[in-house]
C-alpha cells in the first residue's frame, strides 16, 4: 500500500462526521443509579493492516510477537493521558460505600487483565509456521477524546474501551449521589420527627415547701369570710327514670299521698259515698238563648280561693262531679296521679286528696253515669281502673301490658260496656259484667294512632275516633277481629288531630281540634257516607313541647258552644259558638297560666281549667261561691 493512499485514508477518517447518542448505563454491582443520561461519543475506528513475510526457520518461538506499530504507541499515550485526568476528577468527595465499590472494581479489572495475558501467552506456541504480522491502529476522530476515558486511581492498561467507559460512569454516579447529600437530609428529617412527638411524661408540678399551694377563693374552700367552715351542701335528688314499673295487678287500696289524718280521710270518703245516688231533679233542659247564656257566663269569676294546687305534674284529664250541692273536681296527672278536690271544704288544703293508682299519665277520666261514687281512670300503662269510694279501693277493670291506652267512653248508659282506644290504632270492647280483666273483642282500625274515643249520646252504637290526620266514625255492631272499616272518614284536616267529640245532648255536631291551628265543626245530624263541614274557627293550638295539647269540649248545658284554652295574653279560656263567633272569654288577675284541659259542670255554671303545673283554676257563679 503506497504512502499517498494511506495519507488519503487518514484524511478521510478525520473528516467523517461524528454521531452523538444518549446511553443509559446500568451497573448491578453498585447500589446507586444515575437519574441523568450520560452523553457519550461513538468513535469511528480505522484499522491499518501491515503484511510482512517471514520464515519460522529464521525465528524462535519467543520471538513470534506482533510488532508494535505506530498506532499502538499512540493508544498507549492516550491511556497515560486518561489516567492523569481521572486522578484529577476523583479528588471530589466520594462516600465510603463508593470508595469500597471502586476499589473492588479495580481489583476485579486487574485480575481479569492478568488472566487475559496468561491465556495469550499460552496460545502463542500453538501458532503455525506461516503467520502474518498484524497490527491494528485505533485512532480517535477527535483530539480531546482521550481525556474522557480517564479515571484516577484505576489502571486501564489492557482494558477494552467499554470497560473504561463503564468505570467512568460508576465514578460519575458516585459524584452525583454524593452531591445530593441524602444521608444528611435523612438525619435532619429524623430530628424534626423526634421534636414533633409529644413528651412521654408530663412535667410534675413542683411542690411548695410551705404546703400552701396555689391561692384559692373562700367559696372553693367552703369557708365564710371569718374562716369558719360552711355546712355541707345537701345532696341533689336522684333522677327518676322515665320508664316506671307497672303497678301490681288487682285492686289497690285508696291511700292518700298528701293527707295523714285518718279521721279526716274517713269523712272525705263518706262525702263522696253520699253522692252515690244521682239527683232526682230533672237536668234535661232545652237550649237557652245566647243572650241569657252570656249573662250567666258574665257572672262567673275566679278568686284566690278557687285556685288549687292538686298534683305535681301537668294535668292530662279532668272531670266535674254532677253533684248539685257540692263542687267536686277530679284531675288526672302525668305521673299516674288522680287528685280529688272538694271546693266546699275549708281550709282548702284539707279538701285536696291525691292517690296513685297508675304508673304513667292518666289521659282519660270519667264519673260513672250509673253511680257517681265511682270514678274510672285510664292510663298509658295499659290499665283501666274504677275508684270505689264506698270500699276505698281502685278496682282493675281492664289490663293489657302489651299495649298503651289513650282514651275510653261508655257504650251503654249503665256503664256496663266500654270502648277503649289504643295508641297503636287498635280498639277493645270491654264488658264489666264478665269476670276477669280482659277484653271481649279486640279489633284493629284503619288508623295508625288513636288519641280520643267518644260515643254518640243518642245512637250509642256509633263512636268517633281522632287519629293522626283522619277522624273516623265506626259502628260498634260491625267491629270484627281482623280490620274494621269506618262508616265515615273526615279528611279535611292537614295535621295531627288532638280530639274529636260529639255534641253532648243530640250529637248533631262534631268538633275537632287540629294542630293546623283550626277548630272545625261538622254537621253529624245525619250519619251517612259523608258529613259536611260547617265552620272553621281560626285558633292558635300550637302549645309547644311542655304544655298539654288543647282539646275543645262542648258545654254540656249549651251544645252549640265550645270551650277551649288559649295561648293569647293575658291568659284566658274562650267559648265559641258553632258559627265561629266568640261568645265569652274567661280571665282575671288570678289566671296567669295556660289552661289546656277544661271541663264544665253539666247543670251548674262552673268551669274548671287545668294547667301544666298541676293547678286548677275554677270559675263559678258568685251565688255558688
Amino acid at each position: 500500500m503506497s504512502r499517498s493512499g494511506a495519507a488519503a485514508e487518514k484524511a478521510d477518517s478525520r473528516q467523517r462526521p461524528q454521531m452523538k447518542v444518549n446511553e443509559y448505563k446500568e451497573n448491578q454491582n453498585i447500589a446507586y443509579v444515575s437519574l441523568r443520561p450520560v452523553q457519550t461519543t461513538v468513535l469511528i475506528k480505522t484499522a491499518k493492516v501491515y503484511l510482512a513475510p517471514f520464515s519460522l526457520s529464521n525465528y524462535q518461538l519467543d520471538q513470534l510477537m506482533c510488532p508494535k506499530s505506530l498506532s499502538e504507541k499512540n493508544s498507549n499515550n492516550e491511556v497515560a493521558c486518561n489516567k492523569t485526568k481521572i486522578k484529577k476528577t476523583c479528588r471530589r468527595i466520594i462516600p465510603p460505600k463508593m470508595k469500597n465499590t471502586s476499589s473492588k472494581a479495580e481489583s476485579m479489572l486487574q485480575n481479569s487483565s492478568s488472566a487475559v495475558h496468561t491465556e495469550s501467552n499460552k496460545l502463542q506456541p500453538k501458532r503455525t509456521a506461516d503467520a502474518m504480522n498484524l497490527s491494528v491502529d485505533v485512532e480517535s476522530s477527535q483530539d480531546g477524546d482521550s481525556d474522557e476515558d480517564t479515571t484516577p486511581g484505576l489502571d486501564f492498561s489492557g482494558l477494552s474501551p467499554y470497560e473504561r467507559k463503564r468505570l467512568k460512569n460508576i465514578s460519575e454516579n458516585a459524584d452525583f449521589f454524593a452531591s445530593l447529600q441524602l444521608s444528611e437530609s435523612a438525619a435532619r428529617l429524623r430530628e424534626m420527627i423526634e421534636k414533633r412527638q409529644p413528651p412521654k411524661s408530663k412535667r410534675k408540678k413542683p411542690k411548695r415547701e410551705n404546703g400552701i399551694g396555689c391561692r384559692r377563693s373562700m367559696r372553693l374552700l367552703k369557708v365564710d369570710p371569718s374562716g369558719v367552715s360552711l355546712p355541707a351542701a345537701p345532696t341533689p335528688p336522684t333522677l327518676v327514670a322515665d320508664e316506671t314499673p307497672l303497678l301490681p295487678p288487682g285492686p289497690l287500696e285508696m291511700t292518700s299521698e298528701n293527707q295523714d289524718n285518718n279521721e279526716r280521710f274517713k269523712g272525705f270518703l263518706q262525702t263522696w259515698t253520699g253522692m252515690s245516688k244521682p239527683s232526682s231533679k230533672n237536668t234535661e233542659k232545652g237550649l237557652s238563648s245566647i243572650k241569657s247564656y252570656k249573662a250567666n257566663l258574665n257572672g262567673m269569676v275566679i278568686s284566690e280561693d278557687t285556685v288549687y294546687k292538686v298534683t305535681t305534674g301537668p294535668v292530662f284529664s279532668m272531670a266535674l262531679h254532677p253533684s248539685e250541692t257540692r263542687t267536686l273536681v277530679a284531675v288526672g296527672a302525668k305521673f299516674g296521679q288522680v287528685g280529688l278536690c272538694d271546693l266546699t271544704q275549708q281550709p282548702k288544703e284539707d279538701g285536696v286528696y291525691v292517690f296513685h293508682p297508675h304508673s304513667q299519665p292518666v289521659s282519660c277520666l270519667y264519673f260513672s253515669p250509673a253511680n257517681p261514687a265511682h270514678i274510672l281512670s285510664l292510663s298509658y300503662d295499659g290499665t283501666l281502673r274504677c275508684g270505689d269510694f264506698s270500699r276505698a279501693i281502685f278496682e282493675e277493670v281492664y289490663r293489657n301490658e302489651r299495649s298503651s291506652f289513650s282514651s275510653f267512653d261508655f257504650l251503654a248508659e249503665d256503664a256496663s260496656t266500654l270502648i277503649v282506644g289504643h295508641w297503636d290504632g287498635n280498639m277493645s270492647l270491654v264488658d264489666r259484667r264478665t269476670p276477669g280483666t280482659s277484653y271481649e273483642k279486640l279489633t284493629s282500625s284503619s288508623m295508625g294512632k288513636i288519641r280520643t274515643v267518644h260515643v254518640h249520646p243518642v245512637h250509642r252504637q256509633y263512636f268517633i275516633t281522632a287519629g293522626l290526620r283522619d277522624t273516623h266514625i265506626y259502628d260498634a255492631r260491625q267491629l270484627n277481629s281482623r280490620r274494621s272499616q269506618p262508616l265515615i272518614s273526615l279528611t279535611e284536616h292537614t295535621k295531627s288531630i288532638a280530639s274529636a267529640y260529639f255534641s253532648p245532648l243530640t250529637g248533631n255536631r262534631v268538633v275537632t281540634t287540629c294542630a293546623d291551628c283550626n277548630l272545625r265543626i261538622f254537621d253529624s245530624s245525619c250519619i251517612s257516607s259523608k258529613i259536611p263541614l260547617l265552620t272553621t274557627i281560626r285558633h292558635n293550638t300550637f302549645t309547644g313541647r311542655w304544655l298539654t295539647r288543647f282539646q275543645a269540649m262542648w258545654d254540656p248545658k249549651q251544645e252549640d258552644c265550645v270551650i277551649v284554652g288559649s295561648m293569647a295574653h293575658p291568659r284566658r279560656v274562650e267559648i265559641f259558638h258553632e258559627t265561629g263567633k266568640r261568645v265569652h272569654s274567661f280571665g282575671g288577675e288570678y289566671l296567669v297560666s295556660v289552661c289546656s284541659i277544661n271541663a264544665m259542670h253539666p247543670t251548674r255554671y262552673i268551669l274548671a281549667g287545668g294547667n301544666s303545673s298541676g293547678k286548677i283554676h275554677v270559675f263559678m257563679n258568685e251565688k255558688s261561691c
